[in-house]
């Protein structure tokens, strides 16, 4: 049976409690270019209004950090660079940014306990805004934000960003008004959704989060989000040589982030190898039942010319092996935005 907050995501609209991210606040005159020296994509030229998804890596471009940095107007008419991580990583983030601040002018600071925060995801999305503010919400590309009141009670940040395929809004508002702002939007229409609905529209979406999908030694380009959050016109960044070598002498990288069907057994186990000819060539990362498909999906790494759609493999399980077909990304046809 098909959850209810699931046919409201894919036809409607679902409203879904992300409270738990990671939030910070960088301050100073030197904040954009700060983030810029460490970060894959162009936060020094970010315009008020904007934002993007970037990753912080190491000096051989591995993941230390996947986030979104959007550029704000503070109450006091500063500017500033909001930077959104990861669930419970936030102190560690802190502590990255810290080790890498010399003599820059930037303020740091956690902020997750003070700002509460809600994901409103689906086709009809932008019309609860309209009756939750009670006026006009103009269209937004992804990653731009704008502020509105919600419940006639709460300024809130709106930002447009589409992480489980549907079209989705981010809505940030102080942690004390979290109650009234999420009476608003399900007053407004919004479904009241769950985390296991959340978890599994973003892997029919085929979003990779950091620690099931992601970890400290995983390659920056193999990850897939280069197209968006790699930045090859700025200037010089943490990790820049590597990428650039993948790009331009390889071609290629070994591994990619790929969606698999599960064409037979249940959704696939965290850490499952993928077999082809009985050659090893993946693992399996996350893994869902999608009501869209009627059947499990998976997402996983594949080696390097074993990555055409289509390709039929086996993934070992406890059980035994389970045939997989590779889709692609997203998943799910459809899923993706």
């Amino acid at each position: 049976m098909t959850p209810p907050d699931y046919a409201a995501a894919v036809s409607s609209a679902a409203v879904f409690d992300t409270a738990a991210a990671g939030k910070l606040l960088l301050t100073g005159d030197d904040a954009p270019m700060f983030l810029g020296n460490l970060s894959t994509n162009d936060t020094k030229n970010l315009p008020l209004g904007g934002g993007c998804e970037a990753y912080l890596c190491d000096s051989r471009a591995k993941v230390q950090f996947a986030v979104w940095i959007y550029h704000v107007l503070l109450r006091d008419r500063r500017h500033a660079m909001w930077v959104e991580t990861t669930a419970g990583r936030s102190a560690d983030l802190v502590k990255y940014l810290d080790r890498y601040l010399i003599s820059e002018q930037v303020e740091i600071a956690d902020v997750s306990e003070q700002f509460a925060q809600f994901h409103l995801a689906g086709p009809h999305a932008a019309e609860v805004l309209v009756k939750a503010t009670g006026g006009a919400v103009p269209e937004l590309p992804e990653f731009a934000h704008l502020e509105r009141t919600i419940g006639l009670i709460a300024t809130c940040s709106v930002r447009r960003r589409d992480p489980l395929g549907v079209p989705g809004f981010d809505v940030v508002c102080p942690k004390e008004h979290a109650e009234a702002v999420r009476a608003a939007l399900l007053a407004a229409g919004a479904a009241p959704g769950t985390p296991e609905t959340f978890e599994t529209l973003r892997i029919e979406a085929g979003t990779p989060v950091f620690g099931p999908d992601i970890d400290a030694n995983r390659f920056v380009m193999e990850v897939g989000r280069a197209p968006r959050a790699v930045s090859y016109a700025k200037g010089c960044f943490l990790g820049q040589e590597p990428i650039v070598m993948a790009r331009d002498r390889a071609g290629h990288v070994n591994r990619a982030f790929l969606g698999l069907k599960v064409l037979d057994g249940g959704p696939l186990p965290a850490g499952a190898k993928v077999f082809r000819d009985g050659q090893e060539v993946g693992v399996v990362t996350s893994s869902c039942y999608s009501p869209r498909l009627g059947g499990p999906v998976a997402l996983a790494y594949l080696r390097w010319k074993h990555q055409e759609p289509g390709t039929k493999m086996e993934a070992e399980t406890s059980t035994g092996r389970q045939p997989v077909e590779v889709t692609g990304l997203p998943p799910v046809p459809g899923a993706g935005l």
